[in-house]
């Protein structure tokens, strides 16, 4: 969706992500109450998740994130992306990859090094978590 290559520690959520009100601009920390990885940062990681959720907002908060140098360095959806998260990678530089042809957020470990491939559509385990 939007074409790069970037590498990093996988952030594996299984719920839906927002970038407005489930992380902290300042930091890049997952703030949400209940979030599986509320305290982790998402700054440099590849971020795979089933699908984006709420607000036009979020597109704004990845710019700023990435004023601040911690923006993901990618971002995996199993689901298509709406415009916002699609128009926020573009902005933030950040890698975009939707639909990869396997479920990720079921096979990819938590913390495992990953590269997210747009170019390809694939994401490579670089090394074990």
């Amino acid at each position: 969706m939007v074409k790069g290559r970037a590498s990093g520690r996988a952030l594996v959520c299984r719920a839906p992500f927002s970038f407005l009100g489930d992380v902290d601009m300042d930091t890049g920390e997952i703030i949400a109450s209940g979030h599986e990885r509320r305290g982790e940062s998402i700054a440099g990681r590849v971020m795979i998740y089933p699908e984006t959720k709420g607000s036009s907002s979020g597109c704004v908060v990845l710019m700023v994130l990435a004023k601040k140098g911690r923006q993901p360095a990618a971002i995996v959806l199993s689901k298509p992306a709406d415009p916002n998260i699609v128009e926020g990678a573009i902005i933030a530089g950040v890698t975009l990859l939707c639909e990869p042809d396997e479920d990720l957020v079921a096979s990819v470990p938590h913390g495992a090094v990953v590269e997210a491939d747009a170019f390809e559509g694939l994401v490579r385990w670089l090394e074990p978590d």
